[in-house]
C-alpha cells in the first residue's frame, strides 16, 4: 500500500468516527464589487465546513492545512495601536460582511494538502512519511508524531471537548 493510500485509509476512518461531531466554517477572501463607483470592503465568504483536527482540517473529500481562525464580528470603530491587531480586526469584519454570524469562528488561509506528494517522498503540508509511517508535525518547532495516534487524540477532543472549551 502506498503512503498516500495509507493516509487516505486513516482519514476515511477519521471521517466515520467524526460523523456526529460538529464542523467548523471554512471561508475564502473575496474582493467586493464596486457599486456606483464605490468600493465596499473585502469579504470572507463561506466555502463549506471541516472538522478541525489541530493542524489539519478534514473535509468530506479532502484534507487541508489550517491557516488562520478569525471570529466574525460586526464592524465598529476601534482604536488599535498595533497594525497586526488592526489587520486581524479587519479580517474578522470581512467574515461578518461575507455572511458569517457574529462570533462564529471561521478558518481562512487554509491550503489543500496533496497526498500524492507523500508517494514521491516529499512532505505534504504538515504530513510526511517518517520511517515508512505516516506522520504529522503539529508545530513548526516540533518533531513528527505518528498520524494515527495524532488523529485518535484529536478525534477524542472533537467528540468530547474538555469542559469550558
Amino acid at each position: 500500500m502506498s503512503a498516500s493510500d495509507e493516509v487516505r485509509v486513516l482519514l476515511a476512518d477519521a471521517r466515520a468516527r467524526l460523523a456526529s461531531a460538529p464542523r467548523e466554517a471554512l471561508g475564502v477572501a473575496r474582493e467586493s464589487r464596486r457599486i456606483l463607483g464605490f468600493a465596499r470592503g473585502p469579504r470572507i465568504v463561506p466555502d463549506g465546513g471541516a472538522w478541525h483536527l489541530g493542524v489539519l482540517l478534514l473535509t468530506d473529500d479532502g484534507v487541508l492545512e489550517t491557516g488562520e481562525i478569525v471570529r466574525a464580528r460586526e464592524p465598529v470603530p476601534r482604536g488599535y495601536t498595533a497594525q497586526a491587531q488592526r489587520e486581524r480586526a479587519e479580517r474578522a469584519e470581512a467574515a461578518f460582511r461575507g455572511g458569517f454570524p457574529e462570533g462564529m469562528p471561521v478558518h481562512v488561509g487554509w491550503q489543500p494538502i496533496d497526498l500524492s506528494a507523500l508517494d514521491r517522498g516529499e512532505g505534504a503540508g504538515p504530513l510526511a512519511v517518517v520511517g515508512r509511517v505516516p506522520a504529522v508535525r503539529w508545530s513548526r518547532a516540533a518533531g513528527f508524531t505518528p498520524l494515527a495516534a495524532y488523529l485518535d487524540e484529536r478525534i477524542q477532543l472533537a467528540i468530547a471537548p474538555p469542559q469550558g472549551a
